[in-house]
């Protein structure tokens, strides 16, 4: 497909358009976008399900929580493609709940705030990430890789201990708890996961979490580890309940809690509208930027009055795009539309929170583990030639672990430190932010990293250079149709000495008629990626899965 499509106009006259703006027939749009529901299901339904179970809520209850996920990350991704004037990229993106606050969420409910602690913070930190999003091109400077890639990678070691709580079958005092037949059937969902993995297509490979649940749910259903009798507790079709969890309730340390993890989502989001608009081959200048960032923090806004948390892009869903070639955003408004229709049932919210723990468990490994993985691929590339990088990363996931090590760490402390420094992700981020300013800005004669958004795992990664976001500052254009290679891809020249200005050349050694100059460059400096030493400096992007979840 080509990067310009044409249009009929007036029945006769063609004009271009943006190659987002392709219209495909009505089954083939619905089709594709059932696919980019079936990429995003499993990670979609997975917040809901892991809160919900530390707020010690009833199978019925939880259900609503994931109908109310489906719901508004339908109406968020309508909101993000097809947008209104202020609101929405317009551009192939899918809306959900991101991955990236469930740690604090679960903090804030072990620290008594409960399901209506953590709306309010929600609701008031979406609404100040609302405020900032005009500004937030000045900010984004501060989350480098070093700080993105400690804070991805944290989200998904601190979503282990859950993992293995599901596999050993999620309530501590049930008889089997730890059981072998338990930590069974964890275990085999996991190989389905990792044999659909290997040895699946393209389509069966990418949906391997989604299928290896269905059928651990079967095989435990056929051992008699599974109960599906509260799943007709309940209407069949519903709209979803306002404020059906009660009024949100207001803490500070909750609410500061959240406004770190909303930080971390504007950047993640920023990075999947800049990757996405490179595979689409569009324009993204800052205005366009601004406008997806509104739309997610208006839907995490409107979400806790139905019960649900904030939205974020969805990066699994930007591989998709990539590997299908299907760039158009009609496509992902259809999927959209179909997550609305979903969440208008919560029977169907009632059937997953059935699913027994065990089997989330053995999927759980792999979705955490995969966010954790995006970390690390972003920490890859960080700069570890100047030490104070591998202290930052260094200290601040240790700190990031000791909640997860030692939950009781805290317990002396203030309650209001405690809800803070509780979840391992806000430690980590305070830290490496803190460390980053430290080290990276404030210290003079270090200058910062490149910054790098945070990648996902579902595709190769694009690269913008430091000239781009300087543009972006400038309400210039990012030129998605010319795709450049990352950073690090190029093997650095040898260090070579600029010959001597002979006959034919001017005394810069280049050729005098103008021509262009074939004489070897000197090698970049230490930590260069490569190149001549003038070429920009490029940012590796690529999406997040975030949620970051397949």
């Amino acid at each position: 497909m080509n990067a310009r499509a044409t249009r009929a106009t007036d029945g006769a006259e063609r004009r271009p358009v943006r190659p987002e703006d392709e219209r495909l027939p009505i089954g083939s749009t619905f089709g594709y976008g059932f696919q980019h529901v079936l990429t995003m299901y499993g990670g979609i339904i997975a917040p809901p399900l892991i809160v919900g179970g530390a707020a010690g809520l009833t199978g019925a209850e939880i259900g609503t929580l994931v109908a109310a996920s489906l719901f508004m990350g339908g109406l968020a991704t309508i909101l993000q493609t097809l947008g209104i004037p202020f609101f929405g990229s317009q551009l192939p993106l899918v809306q959900g709940v991101s991955f990236a606050g469930v740690s604090t969420m679960v903090a804030i409910v072990n620290g008594g705030g409960g399901i209506p602690g953590v709306l309010g913070a929600v609701l008031v930190a979406s609404a100040v990430g609302l405020l900032i999003t005009p500004f937030f091109a000045q900010i984004i400077r501060f989350f480098p890789p070093v700080v993105t890639g400690v804070v991805i990678t944290t989200i998904g070691l601190t979503l282990m201990p859950v993992a293995a709580n599901w596999a050993m079958g999620g309530n501590a005092s049930a008889p089997d708890y730890g059981s072998v037949s338990n930590i069974g059937l964890a275990a085999l969902t996991f190989a389905i996961v990792i044999l659909l993995s290997k040895v699946g297509s393209g389509t069966i490979s990418r949906l391997s979490i989604l299928i290896a649940i269905v059928v651990g749910t079967l095989i435990a259903l056929a051992l008699g580890k599974a109960d599906f009798s509260g799943v007709g507790d309940g209407p069949v079709a519903a709209f979803p309940s306002f404020l059906g969890f009660g009024a949100p309730t207001f803490e500070i340390a909750a609410i500061i809690s959240m406004l770190i993890v909303i930080l971390v989502t504007l950047t993640e989001t920023t990075a999947d509208i800049i990757a996405v608009g490179e595979i689409v081959g569009t324009k993204v200048d800052r205005k366009r930027i601004a406008n997806g960032l509104r739309a997610d923090m208006a839907s995490s806004v409107v979400s806790p009055f139905f019960g649900s948390f904030t939205q974020s892009a969805f990066a699994q869903n930007v591989g998709l795009v990539a590997i299908t070639g299907v760039k158009s955003r009609f496509v992902v408004a259809a999927g959209g539309a179909i997550l609305v229709v979903l969440g208008l049932l919560p029977v169907l919210g009632r059937v997953v929170a059935a699913v027994p723990t065990p089997v989330l468990g053995g999927a759980g490994v792999v979705l955490f583990g995969s966010v954790a993985a995006s970390g690390i691929r972003t920490l890859a590339k960080v700069d570890y030639s100047r030490p104070m990088n591998l202290i930052i990363v260094a200290a601040s996931i240790s700190f990031g672990m000791i909640p997860i090590a030692k939950p009781d760490f805290y317990d002396q402390f203030p309650t209001w430190f405690g809800i803070i420094f509780h979840s391992g992700i806000s430690s980590a981020a305070v830290m490496a932010i803190l460390l980053n300013l430290l080290f990276n800005h404030v210290k003079l004669g270090n200058p910062p990293d490149p910054s790098v958004f945070a990648a996902g795992a579902e595709h190769g990664a694009s690269s913008v250079d430091e000239d781009d976001l300087d543009d972006l500052e400038d309400d210039g254009v990012i030129n998605g149709s010319t795709r450049r290679p990352v950073a690090g891809d190029a093997t650095p020249p040898e260090p070579v000495t600029p010959a001597a200005p002979g006959d034919g050349q001017d005394r810069d050694g280049r050729p005098a008629d103008g021509s262009a100059d074939a004489t070897p460059q000197p090698a970049p400096p230490a930590g260069a990626t490569g190149g001549e030493s003038s070429a920009p400096r490029h940012h590796a992007v690529a999406p997040l899965p975030r949620t970051a979840t397949p």
